[in-house]
């Protein structure tokens, strides 16, 4: 079925497409096209698991669809491996952008770890630069066929290393230069936001915007640390925050439901929810609900009024894009027009911008959408 058929008829005839999109959750190193992998390989002598680009994204999805984060994560030592150089990190960082705006995304925030692209003798710094020369160099692109795009980076530390205020100070240095804000990724269980709290101290006193990843390797104590620890202003993921609620009871389309204080905290503070719903079945972060896009708790979320946002996450190891994410959750529960427009303002709301900024983004939505 193409992308833009639909067994939902209250979209018929709609070009999700075409729909201009927020995408907030998007790695770097999880979004490069396997045909560049194949090239930057064979240019640093580097043995890859298949030579035809079909046949790598295959190798990808397959070995990602594992239900375990960790497991999922080593398919990263190939991406990154190709993005040591300069050339390499500007040209996967170009053709990054140039793929969201073929999503429909018009603004994006591109998250990735600077420490993991050393190997070939850049600094932090010149690997920061490096993407930043990619990004404008895409933005330039998109522009030249009459269509706008922004993105920011998110400049990333892993949390299982000891370096994060070192990047911390490090986005902080490129604010205005390319960074929007910062972020902690990799293995979640066992490694709370906690174990960085000089990092965020810092960040606080720099007044720089932090999302963290938490509740998706790791439940409700991994939340309560991102957002008391890491002074988190969205939830990277941040699908099990549902395990602190309790369904009590269920008549037709009426659903009770009692929330714990971190869950009621989450909803009526307004903390945006970075989900993906494809990555969160292959990470095994919705285990608790089910093995179906049907039994992720998205929906629940969004009836009972969390932020919730619609994100890839890694649009290769998923084999994704925004469109295909929207269209999975539009057929999964019935979603409207108005209801993927509410997704899209909840992520411009939620973009690490000026108030300015984002309601000029909120009014792009707003047009682009039908009435």
């Amino acid at each position: 079925m193409a992308i833009d058929q639909h067994s939902n008829p209250q979209l018929e005839g709609v070009s999700i497409r075409s729909l201009p999109k927020v995408s907030l959750h998007d790695h770097l190193d999880g979004a490069v096209r396997p045909q560049t992998i194949i090239e930057l390989a064979d240019e640093i002598g580097l043995e890859v698991p298949a030579t035809d680009a079909g046949a790598l994204a295959d190798w990808f999805e397959d070995q990602s669809d594992s239900g375990s984060l960790v497991e999922y994560l080593k398919t990263f030592d190939l991406t990154t491996a190709v993005m040591q150089t300069r050339e390499g990190l500007r040209r996967v960082a170009q053709e990054f952008v140039e793929d969201l705006a073929a999503d429909g995304v018009i603004y994006g925030e591109v998250r990735w770890a600077p420490e993991q692209h050393l190997a070939g003798g850049l600094s932090l710094e010149e690997a920061v630069e490096a993407v930043q020369e990619g990004i404008e160099a895409g933005e330039d692109a998109v522009d030249a066929t009459d269509r706008d795009i922004r993105v920011g980076q998110l400049i990333t530390a892993m949390r299982h290393t000891d370096r994060s205020l070192e990047i911390a100070k490090l986005a902080v240095a490129f604010r205005g230069a390319g960074a929007s804000g910062f972020d902690i990724a990799g293995p979640e269980d066992g490694f709370p936001a906690a174990n960085h709290r000089e990092a965020f101290d810092y960040l606080a006193s720099e007044f720089f915007p932090v999302t963290v990843h938490a509740g998706e390797a790791a439940g409700l104590d991994s939340i309560r640390s991102a957002l008391i620890d890491g002074r988190a202003l969205r939830l990277g993921h941040g699908v099990r925050i549902a395990e602190d609620l309790d369904v009590v009871s269920e008549e037709g389309e009426e659903v009770l439901v009692q929330f714990g204080d971190l869950a009621r905290w989450v909803r009526d503070r307004e903390i945006p929810l970075e989900l993906s719903p494809s990555s969160n079945l292959q990470t095994g972060a919705i285990a608790k609900w089910g093995t179906q896009l049907e039994d992720h708790p998205f929906d629940l979320l969004y009836q009972l009024g969390f932020a919730v946002t619609v994100n890839v996450d890694n649009r290769t190891m998923s084999r994704t894009s925004l469109t295909r994410e929207l269209k999975l959750l539009a057929d999964a529960f019935d979603y409207t027009l108005d209801d993927l427009q509410a997704f899209q303002l909840n992520a411009a709301a939620a973009a690490f911008l000026s108030v300015e900024e984002r309601e000029e983004l909120i009014a792009l939505i707003a047009d682009g959408f039908p009435d």
